[in-house]
């Protein structure tokens, strides 16, 4: 498996970390994303993701839950 690989934030199971790379969506989901503080350079930590609800974050020390539609649209590069 490749570790440096881009993938959508729905993809990364609990436990597992990436920086955030970009963000497919329009301005209103990106203006969203970036006031909760998950903007492009960032690092998020994956805490809780079941293959229903919401996906449960850390980012910057803030635990953050986001949509599953929403997570599909953040691509990151695994770390």
């Amino acid at each position: 498996m490749v570790m440096n690989m881009i993938v959508p934030l729905s993809s990364l199971k609990p436990g597992e970390r990436g920086v955030v790379v970009d963000i497919r969506g329009g301005h209103n989901l990106r203006s969203r994303l970036v006031s909760v503080g998950l903007t492009p350079g960032v690092t998020v930590t994956v805490v809780e993701s079941y293959s229903y609800g919401p996906i449960i974050l850390y980012v910057g020390g803030t635990r953050l839950a986001i949509g599953r539609g929403m997570a599909s649209k953040v691509l990151v590069r695994r770390l």
